[in-house]
């Protein structure tokens, strides 16, 4: 559970929230919401917070004082499910049927503490298809007073059936300031805060996953890789599809990722229009489209694109880097960008 709840400490969002309590102030909540949107944006955490709030009952709620927000604070509520995929082998998570039949026996009782039950399924996503129908038929037809919180990631793999008996409220993806802004205050120095704010797709999540898994290093790694393609012969590049062969399949998509923001980049110094990702590293993005015409950019990240789509596709992570450096060290040095390029970048 959260540590405090309080609707104060939720990042963004502010259009969602003044919904949610508006309707929660008025009893127009509908029975059942579905939170999607990116992951580490906050879906979850504001779930949380509707969840304590429908059990507090009280004006300003969720209170965190009253014996309803203590025993959601310390996991011991009685009128509150939550429920999570669970993994089962090589990484996969699934929702299982007997986790909804679960839900359904305890919210088949009168509530206890509260004057409604409150459920909450995180990814939701992950239901198989006897889970996913055992669920539709409980969104149907709810007995009682309960309350459905959803939570999702990946909206469109959900049953359309599902969809039509939910309240989609949808969450955007946080601004490069409000995510730097929170990693500011966790004490991250502000050199990293704004590269891994950058760097995070709009996610607070991601940008702390980049934090603690060394994330930076892999940027880093990728930018080095980029800059240096041109001076590395057949064993060099082998030696490096060897090195990056064994990553996790996970910080091997972080590693494309990167390069992609590098190549995004360069189009945008070169063209003069667009965000610039890595602000600190735009000389050398400069220097580096002196090798890198237009073209080469752009079929670079078709290059990095397919691999990407590989990887997702459980590609070997070794053959997979092989083949993308070799192919990449091919779009390297041939043609030169139109004179006075690099000058402009470097003064954009």
């Amino acid at each position: 559970m959260e540590e405090a709840l309080s609707w104060r400490d939720v990042l963004g969002h502010e259009g969602n929230i003044h919904r949610l309590r508006i309707m929660l102030r008025d009893g127009r909540l509908p029975h059942a919401l579905l939170f999607s949107g990116i992951s580490g944006v906050g879906k979850k955490k504001v779930a949380h917070l509707l969840a304590a709030a429908l059990l507090c009952g009280r004006k300003d709620a969720p209170c965190g004082v009253c014996p309803s927000c203590r025993a959601f604070l310390s996991g011991t509520h009685s009128d509150y499910v939550e429920t999570a995929p669970e993994s089962r082998g090589k990484g996969v998570r699934v929702l299982r049927i007997d986790a909804v039949r679960e839900i359904e026996k305890k919210v088949a009782r009168k509530p206890l503490l509260s004057r409604c039950f409150v459920v909450l399924v995180d990814d939701v996503d992950a239901m198989n298809e006897a889970a996913a129908n055992s669920l539709l038929k409980t969104l149907e037809e709810p007995q009682g007073a309960v309350f459905f919180l959803l939570v999702t990631a990946k909206r469109t793999a959900l049953l359309p059936t599902i969809l039509s008996r939910v309240r989609d409220i949808h969450f955007g993806a946080l601004s490069p300031e409000v995510i730097e802004e929170a990693l500011l205050a966790r004490g991250v120095e502000s050199q990293k805060a704004h590269s891994l704010a950058m760097a995070a797709d709009g996610s607070l999540g991601h940008a702390l996953l980049l934090l603690e898994g060394g994330g930076l290093q892999l940027m880093e790694d990728a930018a080095q890789t980029l800059f240096s393609l041109s001076a590395l012969d057949m064993f060099s590049l082998w030696a490096k599809a060897e090195e990056l062969g064994k990553l996790p399949r996970d910080r091997a998509e972080e590693w494309l990722l990167a390069l992609s923001r590098l190549l995004r980049d360069m189009l945008a110094l070169l063209s003069g229009r667009g965000q610039i990702y890595h602000e600190e590293k735009r000389g050398a993005l400069a220097h580096a489209l002196a090798e890198f015409p237009e073209t080469r950019i752009f079929a670079s990240l078709a290059l990095v694109r397919e691999a990407l789509g590989r990887l997702r596709s459980n590609a070997s992570v070794h053959l997979l880097f092989e083949g993308l450096l070799m192919r990449l060290a091919e779009c390297v040095g041939i043609g030169k960008v139109m004179p006075g390029a690099k000058e402009r970048a470097l003064n954009r």
